[in-house]
């Protein structure tokens, strides 16, 4: 219960959605509004719910004129078990709310146009957060899957390539069966600024995903993997090749032949704390 005070204490309501609720109300469309709020709500409550049973770090749950987000104070060191949950738990609650109104209209209690309108609300916000376009949950799977077999910030510029794809076709396809709307062009807009912005970040996401697993907020490694570098090579390029989910050690090949050791915490030491930010890999080597 006390979990699910504090989670609705940081439901936030974005200041243009009371604007489009008085317009709702002038234009007698005040209870689809409600009903496609209602929804997205228990969207974004299925996913802070999940993130809250890991012990996320939940900053809040915004609802917005055009959706919502649960916005997580973590940094891509959860495990990808984890974050595979917490992605999933925002689609599932499609699942019971569709059945949950199937049965309230076989009882009567639900009438024929409203279970009409229920289900096209439900299916629509279900089918456009899976489309694989950051950061819908669609995306941050393909974010997931991605990160199973490659290094984070690899994984993280392919996962916003392929989501410019799909959003472009996604608009062309639109706008192939009809002209766009206020409404499309509002997500379509949205969505194009968060993955430019996105894209503009991505060093600074990668920064916060090393900050994370320098100071152990990560949670458990599915494996060890060793990562095989020269000792010519920059630290910082040898950074880039972390990956998620794995604890790493660093093999460094000497010229002469001989294999050293180093773990991942003394490499993110070396970059954070002692400030090696052109050094080469094979200097900290003779350090440790």
């Amino acid at each position: 219960m006390n979990k699910a005070v504090s989670l609705l204490k940081k439901v936030h309501i974005h200041p243009l959605l009371w604007a489009m609720a008085g317009i709702a109300v002038a234009t007698a469309h005040f209870v689809e509004l409600s009903l496609l709020l209602l929804i997205i709500f228990i969207h974004e409550m299925g996913h802070a719910g999940a993130a809250s049973f890991f012990s996320w770090r939940i900053r809040k749950i915004s609802l917005l004129p055009f959706g919502g987000v649960a916005e997580m104070d973590e940094h891509g060191n959860r495990s990808l078990f984890e974050e595979s949950i917490v992605v999933a738990a925002g689609p599932l609650q499609h699942i019971w709310m569709a059945g949950l109104a199937f049965v309230l209209y076989q009882a009567g209690v639900l009438p024929d146009y409203w279970h009409v309108r229920f289900h096209e609300f439900n299916m629509m916000v279900l089918l456009f957060n899976l489309l694989p376009v950051w950061p819908l949950d669609g995306g941050k799977l393909v974010f997931l899957l991605l990160s199973i077999r490659k290094p984070f910030p690899e994984a993280h510029v392919k996962t916003i390539q392929v989501s410019w794809g799909v959003l472009a076709f996604f608009a062309l396809a639109i706008l192939a069966a009809a002209p766009f709307t206020l409404n499309v062009l509002v997500i379509l807009g949205f969505l194009a600024f968060t993955l430019h912005y996105e894209y503009r970040q991505r060093r600074y996401v990668f920064l916060r995903f090393l900050m994370e697993r320098y100071y152990g907020n990560n949670g458990e490694f599915r494996l060890l993997k060793n990562i095989n570098v020269s000792e010519e090579e920059e630290v910082v390029s040898v950074l880039e090749k972390f990956q998620r989910g794995c604890k790493h050690q660093v093999i460094v090949k000497r010229k002469n032949g001989t294999e050293a050791a180093l773990d991942e915490n003394e490499l993110l030491h070396a970059y954070f704390a002692e400030k090696h930010l052109q050094a080469k890999i094979g200097d900290l080597v003779y350090t440790y």
